[in-house]
C-alpha cells in the first residue's frame, strides 16, 4: 500500500536554494536573522544578506566557479549561514564537516569531496590544515583570527559583486553533506537546489515556522535535520536563530529564557534532559512552547514526561539526509500521536515493505520504510552502486529503517533495520527496550545493543546511566522491563556506565558498544 501526505500537494518553485531562502528577506532587513547566544553578536537580515553577496564575489575573484566545492569546518555560528549561501550565490556546493572530526577524517571528505576552499574556526584550524594536505584546497579561511589561515572577515568585506551563474536547480547540487546511508563508509549525499527548495516548501506547508518564532540553534548546521530545518527553514520564514557553537545545559537553559526563544528542534538526549533534568527548574523556559524531535526514536516516557514538566507542545518527525531531510512530521494542526513521527509532507508518497518478501506489509506490521519524493538525493557522489541499493528504479528511497503504518497512515519508526537484535530468530527492536529502560525513574539515559550467545545467538544487552545520587541494581532495572515486553524480548545482560556515546546529532553509537561487546565475547 502506497500512503500519502493529508496534506495538499504544493507547488516547488524551480529556482536556487539561495533565491528562495532570501525571497522574502527584503520585508524585515534590520530584523535579527542570527545572532550568536554566547556573545550576542547578531546579523540581520539585510546584513546576512549582504554579506552572502560579498562572499560569493570574493570567492569569484579567487576563482571559485560554478560546481566547484566548498568545506565548513566549524560549529555553528551566524557568519557559517553567510558562508553557506555565499557558496551557494557563487554557483558552488557546500560540503558540511563535523567539527569533532580527526585530521584523517577531516582529509577523508577533502579528497572525496574535491573541496577546493575550507572555512574553520581558531581551535580547529591545527586539525582542518593537517587533513586538507595533500588535497585540492588552496586556501583555508577561518572565523575569526589566527595564524596560517586567511581571516573570513576579508570575504565578507571585500566589495566585488556576486557572479552571474546559470544554475539548472534541479541537476545542479546545492549541499554534499555525508551519510553512512545503510551501510558503510561515509558517503557524499548529492542534494540538488531542487531537492532542498522542495523540502523548504513542504516544512513551510506542515510546520508553519512564522517571523515571530524564536528559534534555539543548537543542532549542528553541519547535519542535515540543523541545516535545513533550522537554517534554511527558519531564515525563509524570518524567524531568529539564537545559535550555540556546543551543547552545554545551563546555558542552553539561559538562552532560552535570555531570548525568549519559542522553538527547538532537538534530538531525544536534549529532550530526555527536559524531562529529569533538575537543572530545569532553576531558568524560566515558559517561552519554549514547541518542541520537535527528530533523527533518533523519542521514548513515549520521555515525551510525556517533557511535555508535562514544561507546559509545552513535544512531537517527533522523520527524516533522511538522503531525503534533505523531512519526510515526516506531526503538524501542530491535526491530533497528535506521540509514539508515531506523523504522517508525511506534501507530495511525499511512502511505503512499509516486508524485508523477507519484499511486498507491501499489511497494516500495522513491520517492514522497512521506503520514501518517494522530489527532496530525495539525487544520489551518492562517486558511488553508483550505492546509489542503486539505496534508490530503486522507480523512485523509492529504501531507508534502512523498520517502522509499521496505522489506519490513518502515521508512521512509528522501531528501529535500523541494520540494528535489530536477533534473539533465536526473533527480531528485537533495540529503541523498544530503550523507552522501557528509561521508563524507570531511576535512569537517566540507555542504550541496548546485541551481545553474543552461544545458545541464542545474540541477546539484548542494557547499558544503562543512573541519575545522579540514585540506586539501583541491574537485577531490578532488568525486571522492570520483564514486566512490560514479551518473553523474548527481555534484557538479559546490564551494565551501568557514565555516559551513552553518541553523535552531535543525538544519535547512539551503536558500533562502539557493539565492539566493546565482541571484544568481551
Amino acid at each position: 500500500m502506497i500512503y500519502r501526505s493529508p496534506f495538499p500537494e504544493v507547488e516547488i518553485p524551480v529556482r536556487p536554494l539561495h533565491e528562495r531562502v532570501f525571497e522574502q528577506a527584503g520585508r524585515w532587513p534590520g530584523k535579527a536573522a542570527l545572532i550568536d547566544g554566547p556573545s550576542g553578536r547578531t546579523l540581520t537580515y539585510a546584513q546576512l544578506q549582504d554579506a552572502a553577496r560579498r562572499v560569493a564575489g570574493s570567492l569569484a575573484a579567487r576563482g571559485f566557479s560554478k560546481g566547484d566545492v566548498f568545506a565548513i569546518f566549524s560549529p555553528n555560528l551566524p557568519e557559517y549561514a553567510a558562508a553557506f549561501f555565499g557558496v551557494s550565490m557563487a554557483g558552488g556546493v557546500v560540503t558540511t564537516m563535523n567539527p569533532l572530526y580527526t585530521a584523517e577524517e577531516v582529509h577523508r571528505q577533502l579528497v572525496d569531496s574535491g573541496a577546493t576552499f575550507l572555512v574553520t574556526v581558531p581551535p580547529f584550524l591545527e586539525t582542518a590544515a593537517e587533513g586538507a594536505k595533500a588535497t585540492q584546497v588552496k586556501e583555508i579561511f577561518v572565523f575569526g583570527e589566527a595564524e596560517g589561515a586567511t581571516p573570513f572577515a576579508a570575504l565578507m568585506a571585500a566589495g566585488e559583486p556576486p557572479p552571474a551563474v546559470d544554475l539548472d536547480p534541479r541537476a545542479d547540487l546545492a549541499a554534499l553533506p555525508y551519510s553512512s546511508g545503510t551501510t558503510g563508509m561515509p558517503k557524499g549525499v548529492m542534494l540538488t537546489h531542487f531537492n532542498l527548495v522542495a523540502n523548504l516548501s513542504q516544512i513551510d506547508a506542515a510546520e508553519g515556522i512564522e517571523t515571530d518564532h524564536v528559534l534555539i540553534g543548537i543542532l549542528p548546521f553541519y547535519h542535515i535535520y540543523g541545516m535545513t530545518v533550522i537554517m534554511n527553514a527558519a531564515l525563509y520564514a524570518g524567524a531568529t536563530v539564537v545559535t550555540m557553537p556546543r551543547f552545554d545545559l545551563e546555558q542552553f537553559l539561559g538562552l532560552i529564557q535570555q531570548y525568549k526563544v519559542t522553538t527547538g528542534y532537538l534530538v531525544p538526549p536534549i529532550v530526555l534532559a527536559l524531562a529529569k533534568h533538575p537543572a530545569v527548574d532553576e531558568f524560566d523556559i515558559s517561552s519554549l512552547d514547541n518542541v520537535m524531535s527528530g533523527a533518533a526514536p523519542l521514548p513515549e516516557t520521555v515525551a510525556t514526561g517533557a511535555a508535562a514538566r514544561n507546559s509545552m507542545l513535544v512531537r517527533q518527525g522523520y527524516g533522511l539526509t538522503e531525503s534533505s531531510p523531512v519526510t515526516h512530521t506531526n503538524p501542530k494542526s491535526r491530533e497528535l500521536r506521540i509514539t508515531s513521527v506523523g504522517t508525511s509532507l506534501p507530495n511525499t508518497e511512502w511505503r512499509i515493505v516486508d524485508v523477507e518478501s519484499g511486498e507491501d506489509a499489511a497494516t500495522g506490521k513491520l517492514g522497512e520504510v521506503w520514501i518517494r519524493g522530489p527532496q530525495v538525493m539525487k544520489g551518492y557522489l562517486h558511488n553508483p552502486e550505492a546509489t542503486r541499493n539505496m534508490i530503486d528504479a522507480d523512485g523509492w528511497l529504501h531507508t534502512g529503517d523498520i517502522g509499521r503504518a496505522d489506519a490513518d497512515s502515521y508512521l512509528y519508526v522501531v528501529d535500523r533495520l541494520k540494528e535489530l537484535i536477533k534473539y533465536k530468530g526473533f527480531p528485537i527492536a533495540p529503541a523498544e527496550l530503550e523507552a522501557v529502560i528509561q521508563s524507570h525513574p531511576a535512569v537517566a539515559d540507555a542504550a541496548v545493543v546485541p551481545s553474543p550467545d552461544d545458545e541464542a545467538g545474540e541477546v539484548p544487552k542494557a547499558f544503562v546511566v543512573l541519575r545522579p545520587g540514585v540506586r539501583a541494581t541491574a537485577e531490578a532495572l532488568m525486571a522492570h522491563v520483564a514486566r512490560h515486553v514479551a518473553p523474548h524480548k527481555k534484557v538479559r545482560r546490564l551494565e551501568f556506565i557514565d555516559a551513552i556515546p553518541k553523535n552531535p546529532s543525538g544519535k547512539i553509537l551503536r558500533r562502539r558498544l557493539v565492539e566493546r561487546e565482541r571484544a568481551r565475547a
